[in-house]
């Protein structure tokens, strides 16, 4: 009459709890992305991601020691330029917001935090695509590469550790790791976005970076119902050299996240995006939620699905929670 199985005899205190999980989630798993905003003179709060702001010179620096002190694994950066043209050319300037903020970053931290280049050029061109255009208003994948491979080297240069390719152009690993390589810069890692969604979650990260697009992205980043494309791309971006691989976003793409993760040898990185972190926040701003266990357990699951790297807007204040416990 009694059952002869009973699992929750290792659920009974916090210490067995704690001595039976099987995934861990520590600081040093979390990468924070950042928004440094050319010419601003105070951080400027991002309206659809609360507690999330443009940031300033100054105050990006602040903001990567709190990370590091925290234990955060590492940041990435992206910057809103003044200026916009056709080529995205302000991404590649050495003067640069971007170019700019990765020398203060690596300055004012050095080796103690993994610092990351974003390589697009979206957040810098006047129509908001992550590719040059042609005469008939299409991305031009391999004009765009050439881009590419010298905002990498020039990331480098200016301070990343790594950098990251975002666009989903055709053959950029590959482009990008020559690059880098004949500039002397072997020792510098590669993060592809190897499987990245055409997704509407990424919202408000357009708000983030004042985005200018114009139409959408669906030629170029990956149609939300195909999963075996997510793996070819992977499988790739492997063989073009890359160090870690990436799958965005996070939440809804865990299956893929799976997947990735079995045929993969590098780390593997899921980026809980900013449509991600609004719902979280706007629903515990209703009260419908508690917020600290929602995120804690968010980022869980998304170790648990495979990842090695989350990156997410709550890493300095999650590390904070992780450390006390």
């Amino acid at each position: 009459m009694f059952p002869e199985q009973r699992p929750r005899r290792l659920r009974r205190t916090p210490a067995l709890r704690r001595l039976v999980a099987e995934t861990a989630l520590e600081p040093r798993h979390l990468v924070l992305p950042l928004f440094v905003k050319e010419g601003a003179t105070e951080p400027v709060p991002i309206g659809s991601m609360p507690g999330v702001v443009q940031h300033t010179r100054d105050s990006l620096r602040k903001a990567v020691v709190e990370a590091v002190e925290a234990g955060v694994g590492g940041v990435i950066l992206f910057g809103i330029p003044l200026e916009y043209d056709a080529d995205g050319s302000r991404g590649l300037a050495p003067d640069g917001v971007l170019n700019a903020a990765l020398r203060d970053v690596r300055a004012e931290v050095g080796d103690e935090t993994v610092i990351i280049g974003d390589v697009c050029i979206d957040e810098f061109t006047e129509h908001g695509h992550c590719g040059v255009l042609d005469e008939h208003g299409r991305v031009d994948n391999d004009r765009t590469l050439r881009i590419y491979a010298e905002m990498a080297v020039a990331q480098v240069e200016a301070g990343a550790h790594v950098v990251a390719p975002s666009g989903m152009m055709d053959g950029q690993v590959a482009v990008i790791r020559a690059a880098l390589d004949r500039a002397g810069h072997s020792e510098a890692a590669v993060l592809a976005y190897a499987v990245k969604y055409a997704s509407a979650f990424y919202g408000p990260f357009r708000e983030a970076v004042d985005s200018q697009l114009v139409g959408d992205r669906k030629t170029y980043q990956q149609d939300p119902a195909n999963a075996r494309e997510g793996l070819r791309e992977a499988r790739l971006d492997l063989d073009e050299g890359a160090d870690m691989i990436m799958v965005k976003p996070a939440t809804a793409y865990l299956d893929v996240l799976r997947a990735v993760k079995d045929i993969a040898e590098v780390p593997v990185a899921a980026y809980q995006v900013s449509g991600e972190y609004a719902m979280v926040e706007a629903a515990a701003a209703n009260g419908w939620i508690d917020r600290d266990r929602t995120v804690l357990e968010s980022l869980t699951g998304i170790r648990r699905a495979g990842a090695d790297i989350v990156l997410t807007y709550w890493a300095t204040e999650a590390a904070g929670w992780l450390n006390r416990r």
